[in-house]
């Protein structure tokens, strides 16, 4: 089988990887002449310990997916670094007592450490906080590597054509009409759009039940030492799903986070770059129109909790961003799937989550489309 896939991103290329693998042929469009949205303004954290119960069985496929990737593609970066959520108050840390203790916490690799445990573990952890959620299933990729070294791996097949500054502007039947006039053909077409929900996303299913969302991130210098574990702080618990029950309940009622944390809907997430700089953030804002610029006082938020953990100055600043992603509205909805026509899908929608599940969503449509 042949297959038109529009949009460059690891959404759409991890579609066509999974076709790769089961024997078909790929043609891949990307406007850009390099994917520019989400998949590279990301952490590259396969985050398996916030996953709820409901989404850990496609989690886990997918990190076991990502692993075996990392040993046919190094250039990807894949690494099983595992993470440390680090908590500094009591009611953060019963939270992570409930999740240590839970069904899911040995299949999740939670396991909840005191300061010098943490430190063995992650020696750069020099900081002050009360105990550490380490889950070692957690791992991470080069976010900014990882799309280059998956197409080189699928061109060598000799069955995957990449074509970049392309914008698909119709489709009639299986065949893709681009903005040169090119016609592409397949047998089958799969838009993932990413957060472009409008133009021919919204031409071929109208307006699907998705939302964008926009946050800020920030990268250091390199850090001059190794950060052994990605590094969360308490707030996470507060927008991850695992961790939801009468602990979390009580934290939200009675400590309510820093003022310009919870104007920004802010955790700490901070995950150490294979050139040794740290990837920093983040926020999460709603309601759009988006600012097109980006706030300072989240920097100023990040940078003095991460200096509180770490014991020490954070390197320079050396880039500042913003990104939007795409969420399906459905908190129970992983992915949203639209069939536009006989032989044309669009799916977009996973959230914070593309870079995590990408791999197993490109597997499970695959399977639900029998290719």
């Amino acid at each position: 089988m042949r297959l038109v896939i529009i949009g460059g991103g690891i959404l759409g290329t991890a579609h066509a990887l999974a076709a790769i693998g089961r024997g078909h042929d790929v043609v891949h469009l990307e406007r850009e002449v390099e994917a520019r949205g989400a998949t590279v303004r990301n952490f590259g954290l396969v985050w398996v310990s916030g996953r709820s119960a409901d989404e850990l069985d496609i989690t886990l496929r997918s990190r076991q997916l990502w692993e075996e990737i990392g040993g046919k593609v190094p250039g990807v970066g894949f690494r099983p670094a595992g993470s440390m959520t680090l908590v500094r108050s009591d009611a953060e840390l019963a939270v992570a007592e409930a999740a240590a203790a839970s069904a899911s916490a040995a299949e999740r690799g939670f396991e909840l450490l005191d300061p010098d445990r943490v430190r063995e573990i992650n020696p750069a952890l020099r900081g002050k906080f009360l105990a550490g959620l380490h889950c070692s299933t957690d791992a991470a990729v080069e976010s900014r590597q990882a799309l280059p070294a998956l197409r080189r791996y699928m061109e060598a097949t000799g069955r995957y054509s990449f074509f970049s500054g392309t914008e698909a502007r119709t489709i009639s039947g299986s065949t893709v009409i681009d903005d040169r006039g090119r016609r592409h053909e397949g047998d089958l077409v799969l838009v993932c759009p990413g957060a472009a929900h409008a133009g021919l996303t919204r031409e071929l299913v109208g307006d699907l039940p998705v939302r964008r969302v926009r946050l800020q991130m920030m990268q250091t210098a390199p850090l001059g030492e190794p950060l052994t574990t990605a590094v969360a702080d308490g707030d996470s618990f507060r927008y991850y799903p695992a961790f939801a029950g009468e602990q979390l309940d009580r934290l939200n009622r009675e400590e309510a986070q820093p003022f310009t944390a919870a104007q920004h809907k802010m955790q700490l997430l901070c995950v150490q770059r294979l050139h040794g700089g740290l990837t920093i953030g983040d926020t999460h804002e709603y309601e759009e129109p988006f600012n097109f610029d980006v706030d300072e006082a989240p920097y100023e938020h990040l940078t003095a909790v991460a200096e509180e953990l770490l014991g020490r100055k954070l390197p320079p600043i050396v880039r500042r961003w913003a990104g939007v992603y795409s969420q399906s509205i459905d908190p129970g909805t992983i992915v949203t799937r639209a069939q536009a026509s006989d032989n044309v899908w669009v799916i977009t929608g996973p959230g914070g989550r593309g870079m995590t599940l990408g791999p197993a969503l490109g597997e499970e449509t695959a399977d639900l489309l029998g290719l």
